[in-house]
C-alpha cells in the first residue's frame, strides 16, 4: 500500500474513528489526539496489515488502544452527563439526542460494541476482530446493550 492509498483509506474512515474516540474519551481535544495518534501508529505499522480489506477494523483497533492508553494515563473519571458523545451530534442525524445520551450512559465495553454495530455498521465478525473477543461475547454485549437501552428509553 502506498501513501496515497493509505491517505484515501484514512479519510474514508475518519468520521468513524472520531465517533469511536468521542464515545470513549468524551472530550473533543482528547478524541482528536487519539485519532491522530492512531493514524500515526497505523502509518508506522502499515507493514503489519495483512489484507487491505481489513484496514477499517485494524485502524479502529489501534484507535481503541490509543483511547484506553489515554484514559489510563490521565486516570480520570468522566461524568456521563457533561459531554454528549458524537453519536448524537449534527454529524449523525439518524440518532436523536435522547438515544445518544442513553448510548453514552452504557458501560464502556457494551457502549463500544453498540456503537460499532448500530452506528458504524460493523458486522459481529468485524467487531470480534476489532475488539479481539469471541463472537459470542460480541453478541452478548449487543444483547445487554439492547436490554439496557430498552430500560432507559
Amino acid at each position: 500500500m502506498n501513501n496515497s492509498e493509505f491517505e484515501k483509506l484514512v479519510i474514508k474512515n475518519e468520521d468513524t474513528l472520531y465517533r469511536v474516540s468521542m464515545s470513549m474519551l468524551k472530550n473533543e481535544a482528547d478524541a482528536q489526539d487519539a485519532v491522530h495518534d492512531a493514524i500515526l501508529i497505523a502509518y508506522t505499522k502499515l507493514g503489519s496489515l495483512k489484507r487491505e480489506e481489513y484496514f477499517s477494523s485494524w485502524i479502529t483497533r489501534i484507535l481503541i488502544n490509543c483511547c484506553k492508553k489515554q484514559l489510563k494515563m490521565k486516570k480520570r473519571i468522566v461524568d456521563i452527563g457533561d459531554n454528549l458523545p458524537d453519536v448524537a451530534s449534527r454529524d449523525n442525524p439518524y440518532i436523536s439526542v435522547e438515544i445518544g445520551e442513553a448510548i453514552n450512559s452504557l458501560p464502556e465495553k457494551i457502549r463500544i460494541a453498540v456503537i460499532l454495530y448500530y452506528v458504524e455498521d460493523y458486522s459481529v465478525k468485524e467487531i470480534k476482530r476489532i475488539l479481539k473477543i469471541p463472537e459470542g461475547t460480541v453478541k452478548s454485549r449487543l444483547s445487554k446493550g439492547r436490554q439496557l437501552l430498552k430500560e432507559k428509553l
